[in-house]
């Protein structure tokens, strides 16, 4: 499943709050996302296309600047939503085209790397990505405002066990290849079956022993020796790339 967990950004948990001129209108422009409130400057208003039902107050600046995180680049619109409807793993797997690429991230937790993934994975079309409920950020304005839009585009699939998971996966015909610096081979020959499941884990750490032995192969970047690793964003972003070309 996904989606509904506690927010730790601004506003009430069940109503978190989005910020920055492209979150807030692709959350706009999402008929599945339910949008409560908005507060804006008149600058910002004249700009954006409001729905005429939607509650819409004024506000100055510093008001808003009090509304979200210290130096959160709110560009002078806010708005209070209602997380979106939990998504299954069955029903997405079910609607995957013959050639399809996934994105599962084992235990990625900072929002901003989250939010930049799932640009990636709406940028060179991704499927959807999976996270485990427990260790995934939840919907929020730093994620919301890193996704620049993508978090209403881009399936997001939140599920308990991911090992369990990954078995789903591979029954549905996807090749799962995990990404891991020493791995012998590189991705671009990993790379071959139309589905596939590209499978990052957290910066640090990497992926967990068990999420490993549920890949069907390891695969590395060819990345220069003068850098150890990348950022795990600009990993699936370079991964996605790879995937989409092959």
């Amino acid at each position: 499943m996904a989606r509904k967990n506690k927010n730790k950004g601004g506003g009430n948990p069940n109503r978190p709050r989005f910020w920055g001129k492209h979150s807030v209108a692709a959350a706009l422009d999402n008929p599945d996302r339910k949008v409560f409130k908005v507060w804006t400057t008149l600058e910002a208003a004249a700009l954006m296309n409001f729905p005429k039902d939607l509650v819409v107050m004024r506000a100055e600046v510093s008001d808003l600047g009090r509304m979200v995180p210290a130096d959160a680049p709110h560009q002078g619109v806010v708005i209070e939503v209602e997380p979106l409807e939990d998504m299954w793993l069955s029903d997405l797997l079910a609607e995957a085209p013959e050639r399809a690429v996934l994105l599962v991230l084992d235990q990625v937790t900072d929002p901003h790397n989250v939010g930049a993934i799932l640009r990636s994975a709406a940028a060179f079309g991704a499927i959807g990505i999976v996270t485990q409920d427990r260790h995934s950020p939840p919907e929020g304005g730093a994620l919301a405002k890193a996704a620049s839009g993508a978090l209403e585009r881009v399936p997001w699939v939140r599920v308990v066990n991911l090992a369990r998971a990954l078995e789903e996966i591979a029954e549905a015909g996807f090749w799962r290849i995990g990404l891991a610096g020493e791995a012998d081979t590189d991705l671009k020959a990993a790379l071959g079956p139309q589905r596939v499941a590209l499978v990052l884990g957290a910066e640090g750490p990497g992926m967990r022993s068990n999420t490993r032995e549920h890949c069907d192969a390891l695969a590395k970047l060819p990345i220069s020796s003068a850098m150890e690793s990348l950022n795990v964003s600009n990993a699936a972003a370079v991964a996605l790339y790879a995937a989409s070309v092959a």
